[in-house]
């Protein structure tokens, strides 16, 4: 077994995250590693690296929409296209960058909550009263949700994050580190397992 972390940089917003969020707490388990989730800003990234969402190019979308689905089948998990993509997913990484910091008993349960409601029963997490009844069926308080996500040390948490995920050099997401080194993409969780097993 090994002391290794495996950091994860996502953002709700992606569905190749979600696919990777299904299977990084099963390869930690099996490699000993310990699994630190990373709240960033996807749009965030992409503007300070000059990238984009690949849907943004049409061949490349319909292309990623056919492999998200096969790559899903392969790993058993339920996969919805979400019909509002892409969402304003701002308020969605506060609040997981605020319950990290301030509730993180709570913060597995959110994350679950939060990628359900994006890519196995999608809803419009953009709108504010969807979100608020998301939340409050997944038992959080939608009033004190918002004010979390409101409070200027969440923000500056989720913007320090985002800046050091630049600066390590992650320019989408799923990103991964053991160490030192940068995994990007669902499609390389193998080597990520062999990261963390070395």
């Amino acid at each position: 077994m090994t002391n290794k972390t495996i950091e994860f940089f996502f953002d709700f917003g992606s569905p190749t995250t979600y696919l990777a969020h299904t299977q990084l707490p099963r390869i930690a388990r099996e490699t000993g590693a310990q699994l630190v989730y990373r709240p960033m800003l996807l749009g965030g990234v992409f503007k300070a690296t000059g990238n984009a969402s690949p849907v943004l190019v049409p061949a490349k979308g319909r292309w990623m929409g056919q492999d998200i689905a096969r790559w899903a089948q392969r790993w058993g998990v339920p996969f919805t296209f979400n019909p509002h993509f892409p969402i304003n997913t701002l308020a969605l990484m506060r609040g997981a960058a605020g319950l990290q910091m301030r509730q993180p008993q709570d913060f597995s349960r959110y994350v679950e909550a939060v990628f359900r409601a994006m890519w196995v029963k999608p809803q419009n997490l953009g709108d504010a009263a969807v979100l608020a009844a998301m939340l409050t069926e997944a038992g959080f308080d939608a009033d004190a949700f918002t004010a979390l996500v409101g409070d200027a040390e969440v923000k500056a948490r989720l913007v320090a994050t985002t800046e050091e995920a630049v600066a390590r050099g992650v320019f989408g997401a799923p990103s991964c580190f053991v160490g030192d080194t940068l995994f990007f993409g669902q499609d390389r969780l193998d080597f990520v397992r062999e990261a963390a097993s070395a």
